[in-house]
Order: structure tokens, then C-alpha cells, then sequence
């Protein structure tokens, strides 16, 4: 089957829109299911949006400066909460209001790993 089949058919299976909001998966599937209104195929191409813009953003956040660092974190938290990756955001969060703290961007980094394995394993 073709990659684009195996991600037809692991959107076309049902869950997203019955799973119960939880900070316990790096992405919420009832907020996701509604901002994308059910559209399992709008859910793949966000999500695959996503997890570029936040692959590009994990390689270049340790070696911007803060300020570049911090308009980084924010375009990112908008985009994590947009899709329901609430754990990413609020770290995001913590570093635009603090983006000297490298601590953070270490778990940014981690929590942007987390977020693009789960998106991986709904596309396999």
C-alpha cells in the first residue's frame, strides 16, 4: 500500500472524535478533531504541516539568539495550540517569556519529539 493510503486509512479510522481531552497525549484528538471539523484528511495535512514547521524549528532554536529564539518559541505555541499539542505550547511559552534558559529549549526540543512520534504513529 502507498504511504498516502497507509495515512487515508489510519485517518479513516475512527477514535478522534470520541477520545476525551487529555494532557497526557502529546496531541488532544477531540481539540484537533474539532478544529479540523471531523475532516480526517484535514487532520493529516495539518498535522503534516505542523510537524515540519516544528522539525525546522527544533533544529534552529539552539543556535538563534533570544530574541530570534523567542519570536521562534511564539510562532510555535500558536501553532502547538492550534492542533491541540498543549504540553509543547506552554513550553514554548516558557520560552519566549525566557529565552536565555537553555533548560527549556532542551525540553522544547524533547516535547517537539514527542509530538512528531505521535503524529508519525497516526500515519503508519
Amino acid at each position: 500500500m502507498a504511504s498516502t493510503d497507509l495515512q487515508a486509512v489510519a485517518f479513516a479510522m475512527p477514535g478522534g472524535e470520541t477520545s476525551s481531552p487529555s494532557r497526557s497525549r502529546p496531541i488532544d484528538l477531540n481539540h484537533l478533531a474539532t478544529q479540523t471539523f471531523g475532516d480526517r484528511q484535514l487532520e493529516a495535512e495539518v498535522l503534516g504541516l505542523f510537524a515540519h514547521q516544528a522539525a525546522l524549528t527544533a533544529e534552529r532554536i539552539t543556535q538563534a539568539d533570544p530574541a530570534a529564539r523567542s519570536s521562534m518559541a511564539h510562532a510555535l505555541k500558536g501553532s502547538a495550540r492550534a492542533i491541540g499539542a498543549f504540553a509543547l505550547a506552554d513550553t514554548a511559552n516558557a520560552i519566549e517569556c525566557n529565552p536565555v534558559d537553555m533548560k527549556l529549549v532542551g525540553r522544547l526540543v524533547e516535547d517537539i519529539g514527542a509530538v512528531r512520534d505521535f503524529i508519525a504513529s497516526m500515519t503508519r
